[in-house]
């Protein structure tokens, strides 16, 4: 991974840290897209001390919100000549209904809109980039979910966990979708399951839920172990030229019959795009 740039968003703690610091460790040149300056910084001074002489950076953006979104992918393609991997893992859980900036339910927002928005911002330099790679972090709770593609905003009902469900059931969807569109220019993309990792994620999505997730932590695996999957897909020759997969302990594992619906996949980027204010474009 010498030489190689990789942007990662929730880079700042649990998997998404250790995957950075792997990979910072190979020889790689990480940009941090975080939220917090705080944590961004302390982040980046252990990077700093892994990859001697690397200059590893960190651009700021609330990825709940498009404009943010769409501005720090400017920001990065307008000074990183090539992206060698993008890696989506930002993630979030809310037990009650949010609203973004934009007016979109919040889990949909930051689990799906945000890779969506950064992705076709980067996609330019993404395919530039001999083999580059974009990988993306769903989960196992995909299973059992399925969209109402008459209330994709969750405004009719409402409950945290199914909610996340549904969020992760995009991120397989629009994986699949952007392996078509970019298998014409070398890129791949897949996703992957990290297991259930003892991290930050759930501790503020609020009542019972978040109540349950000290005790539910207690039978969680490792951020180590959990970030496995997603070096692995960022840096191992063995996946090269693979796409459209989903991984789970680093192997490719069949995500659900809903997961696997190109029909509904091919609906989702369309409303995205709309979403997003962009034109439909191909690579």
């Amino acid at each position: 991974m010498r030489d190689k740039v990789i942007v990662i968003t929730g880079g700042t703690s649990g998997i998404g840290q250790v995957a950075a610091e792997r990979l910072a460790e190979m020889g790689a040149r990480i940009v941090l897209v975080a939220r917090d300056k705080a944590r961004a910084d302390a982040t980046l001074e252990r990077l700093r001390r892994l990859g001697a002489g690397v200059e590893h950076t960190v651009r700021l953006a609330d990825l709940s919100s498009i404009a943010a979104t769409k501005q720090v992918a400017a920001e990065i393609a307008a000074t990183e000549p090539r992206i060698d991997v993008l890696i989506n893992n930002a993630g979030a859980l809310f037990n009650r209904r949010q609203l973004s900036p934009d007016g979109l339910e919040m889990t949909f927002a930051v689990n799906h809109m945000a890779y969506f928005v950064l992705t076709e911002g980067l996609r330019e330099r993404l395919a530039a980039t001999p083999q580059a790679r974009v990988v993306s972090t769903a989960s196992g709770a995909h299973q059992g979910a399925k969209l109402d593609l008459n209330d994709l905003q969750s405004a009719k009902t409402y409950t945290g966990v199914t909610v996340y469900s549904r969020s992760k059931l995009c991120n397989i969807l629009w994986t699949r979708e952007l392996a078509r569109r970019f298998e014409s220019v070398g890129v791949t993309a897949n996703c992957l399951h990290p297991g259930f990792v003892a991290t930050r994620f759930g501790d503020g999505s609020g009542g019972f839920l978040q109540s349950l997730m000290p005790l539910a932590k207690l039978m969680a695996i490792s951020p180590e172990k959990g970030a496995e999957t997603i070096v692995y897909l960022a840096s191992s020759p063995e996946v090269a030229g693979v796409t459209g997969k989903y991984f789970f302990r680093c192997e490719v594992t069949e995500p659900s019959l809903e997961a696997q619906d190109d029909a509904v996949g091919a609906w989702l980027w369309a409303q995205s795009l709309k979403l997003a204010g962009a034109d439909e474009r191909v690579a």
